[in-house]
């Protein structure tokens, strides 16, 4: 066993019994590589947060110039900042006029956490909605709305006055009450196997939420920049959130997150009582300036069309007697093979064949596809050999 290894195992906290431990010494692309030179190809980017790759030499550029400049200066909101100013700017010259107000965390659940609050406060009420088998984070605000007992029986009590709808089920609209502050949903379900909006349920929602008083807000930390063939997915349905919540994708690789609203919603954050809501290193200067560099690549590129392109290449190449279904849209994308053993042999196998993937929390009978946007035709060729081969070296 490696000195790393050991000491991954003796010193950093487990999230499981069985981490994949695989040590990587660099990245670039779509491929991490081993210390002993082996290539393992990203078919995940990070879980949807590398999506121009690894080590793409214009976010790296942006990072060594900036970091001559200065790293943390000072609380979130209090100094004038160009990486914050300049990243909201563009974010907001690419988001509708109601969505202009950027607020920058470190992450997805703290930016579900400022959505939470943000929504009690302007509303003035506590009770919340979401969705069964929908995952916003594990901090326990956001763990309060999580879709599923099984991650968070052991963690009670949380919040109370939370309601699950099912979705796509229009049956369940009237669990959204004028008693509910905010309705948090995403425009296409990732943890649970990357489940598609009907796109005239997302309508009935927003008719409801604007009849009981109710803040709908969008969680885009999966889905946004260009996974679904839009810059951002919420924008293939029509219609429109109160609140925004970004993550993953936003810092191009760095730790970043925001939750973004009009200018009279996110205004309740700062007086009685001022500073409501507070972080230190959010917007932190070199994660803003990565993530600007990355989005400026994806607007000049287009790559939210090209995901597109690129998830039929991915059908054509995924056919396979042991799968069922490849579902999903752009590139963010499910493959089904309907049986939970035949899943985990698969990602072993991949695995043991240079292929990153992993499957979702509330679905473990497919695996994930959430590459780089920029993956090329002959990667994403290799990758779906890898896959193939892992498939049929799985079959007992």
């Amino acid at each position: 066993m490696s000195s790393n290894r050991q000491a991954f195992l003796n010193y950093l906290a487990s999230t499981s019994d069985s981490p994949m431990s695989i040590e990587i010494e660099s990245a670039k692309g779509v491929f991490m590589y081993g210390p002993d030179g082996k290539d393992y190809l990203d078919l995940i980017s990070g879980v949807s947060v590398s999506y121009l790759g690894h080590s793409d030499p214009r976010i790296i550029e942006a990072v060594k110039i900036q970091a001559d400049k200065h790293l943390h200066l000072m609380v979130y909101g209090e100094f004038i900042q160009s990486p914050q100013v300049n990243y909201a700017e563009l974010l907001a010259k690419n988001l509708p006029p109601s969505l202009q107000r950027i607020y920058f965390v470190n992450s997805g659940a703290e930016a579900v956490e400022g959505a939470m609050k943000l929504a009690k406060r302007f509303t003035g009420r506590s009770e919340m909605a979401a969705f069964h088998n929908a995952y916003h984070g594990s901090t326990q605000g956001a763990l309060s709305i999580l879709g599923g007992e099984y991650y968070k029986r052991e963690f009670r009590p949380l919040l109370p006055g939370i309601s699950f709808l099912r979705y796509n089920c229009l049956d369940d609209l009237s669990l959204i009450t004028n008693k509910t502050a905010c309705l948090v949903v995403e425009v296409l379900q990732a943890e649970a196997g990357v489940v598609s909006v009907d796109p005239e349920f997302l309508t009935a929602l927003r008719q409801r939420c604007d009849e009981t008083g109710t803040l709908l807000v969008f969680d885009e930390i999966q889905t946004g920049f260009g996974r679904l063939g839009e810059v951002f997915g919420f924008r293939k349905y029509g219609a429109l959130p109160d609140i925004l919540v970004l993550a993953k994708s936003l810092g191009g690789g760095m730790p970043l997150g925001a939750f973004v609203s009009s200018d009279i919603i996110m205004s309740e954050l700062s007086h009685h009582p001022a500073l409501g809501h507070i972080t230190t290193f959010g917007g932190h200067p070199i994660s803003c300036a990565a993530g600007l560099a990355a989005f400026n690549v994806l607007l000049e590129e287009k790559l939210h069309l090209r995901a597109l392109e690129i998830e039929k290449l991915f059908r054509q190449q995924l056919v396979h007697p042991v799968i069922r279904e490849v579902r999903g849209c752009g590139l963010l994308l499910a493959v089904e093979f309907g049986n939970s053993e035949m899943m985990h042999r698969v990602v072993a196998n991949a695995t043991r064949n240079g292929l990153i993937t992993d499957w979702f929390l509330f679905c473990d009978t497919a695996i994930r596809i959430s590459p780089a946007l920029n993956i090329s035709e002959n990667e994403v060729k290799t990758a779906c050999s890898r896959l193939i081969a892992a498939i049929d070296q799985s079959i007992i």
